[in-house]
């Protein structure tokens, strides 16, 4: 039977998270949203304490962290604001796949500067085929030994200030490709701004106008590719959902204490039979949610083969609970949850764009179904 509880290790790594998100990130987020980026002072302060490095190989002076280890420590960071733990540069989603390409040579000029501490950002963009990628608004033709890439990829974390790309691409063949791309290799960035939630967190599409991919430029091809990509998704995915319940727990908390402190007709709120079934169908929500989190990250690691019907699960599982959360959240507190005095509505806005980011639960159930289908027995539907 598989166990729950964090090891004395993991509980200390989670406690440090969940002060500094409670002491450092919470009473900033509302000025970092309204300054539109958080500053480098900041970002330099927690990328000391390692939340920076959390899942970079070794060799990329990352702490390669498990990932359940990892799950509670986005949590906790997320609990202080979903945004902030959105915004933080470096390696990004590109970090889980440079955990399996730790000594690529054709990576080693940009590993050089990850280990020399350049403060150097890499935005990852999955545009790959499958069921959660239908109709690829990212073309990718072979020309000669290369290939072009042309089109406007979807809005991805971390464009607007970003100094490389890694994108996951498949030709019309449907064969994938792994790309590292450098600044001026034909891209950039727009549409940065005016996102409704998760604004500072570099949110942009990327605009490609036949960009020239040359051998030099391809990490990977083929099987190769997609074997890889598959354990990188796995990975995105787990780590996506914990900082999920991080927000969820941000957010039920906030609504619990307010109902509980006001009173309406002589009596707190809490105690009226639709608000309290509402809070504990929220708390239901989320507990439901952490445990497949958890589950997902112990067993991805020891059945990668099970990985990502695994985090697809905990992921669509999370989507939901966190759009049911928060939406609850602002209902309880009536017409203060719409005021930008208290951070309900910001949570909610937060909740919308990383919905948005990281898969409808639609398209993850659907590639979730063709797991189940191609013979993933041993994942239970829930």
């Amino acid at each position: 039977m598989i166990s729950f509880q964090p090891t004395e290790e993991q509980r200390a790594f989670a406690e440090m998270a969940k002060q500094v998100a409670v002491e450092r990130i919470r009473p900033q987020a509302k000025a970092f949203e309204k300054a539109g980026q958080i500053p480098g002072s900041f970002i330099a302060e927690l990328e000391e304490l390692g939340f920076l490095a959390m899942e970079l190989p070794a060799e990329w002076h990352g702490l390669e962290l498990p990932l359940a280890t990892q799950s509670l420590i986005w949590k906790g960071l997320a609990y202080g604001d979903l945004a902030v733990a959105q915004s933080l540069p470096g390696a990004g989603d590109a970090a889980s796949v440079l955990r399996f390409l730790p000594d690529l040579e054709k990576l080693r000029g940009v590993k050089e500067q990850f280990v020399a501490g350049k403060g150097k950002t890499i935005a990852f963009i999955d545009a790959g085929s499958g069921p959660e990628y239908p109709g690829s608004p990212l073309r990718l033709e072979k020309r000669g030994k290369g290939y072009l890439l042309d089109g406007r990829s979807a809005p991805v974390r971390l464009a607007a200030f970003s100094d490389f790309l890694m994108v996951a691409a498949a030709d019309a063949s449907g064969e994938e490709l792994l790309l590292f791309l450098e600044e001026g290799d034909s891209w950039e960035a727009e549409g940065g701004s005016g996102r409704l939630g998760l604004s500072t967190a570099g949110i942009a599409s990327v605009v490609f106008r036949e960009a020239e991919i040359g051998e030099g430029q391809i990490l990977a091809k083929g099987r190769e590719a997609r074997e890889l990509l598959e354990k990188a998704r796995t990975r995105i995915r787990i780590l996506e959902a914990a900082k999920e319940t991080g927000l969820m727990e941000a957010a039920l908390d906030y609504a619990t204490a307010y109902t509980a402190e006001r009173k309406a007709f002589g009596q707190e709120i809490a105690k009226f039979q639709g608000v309290s079934f509402r809070i504990a169908d929220m708390a239901m929500e989320l507990r439901a949610a952490e445990l497949l989190v958890l589950e997902s990250a112990m067993k991805a690691e020891e059945d990668p083969a099970r990985g990502q019907s695994l985090a697809n699960r905990a992921l669509s599982r999370a989507h939901r609970a966190l759009r049911y959360i928060t939406d609850s959240a602002v209902q309880l507190l009536g017409g203060h949850g719409y005021v930008q005095e208290y951070p309900v509505e910001k949570w909610m806005r937060d909740a919308q764009a990383q919905v948005m980011l990281y898969g409808r639960e639609r398209e993850l159930l659907l590639e979730r179904g063709e797991h189940l289908i191609a013979g993933d027995k041993g994942v239970a539907v829930s």
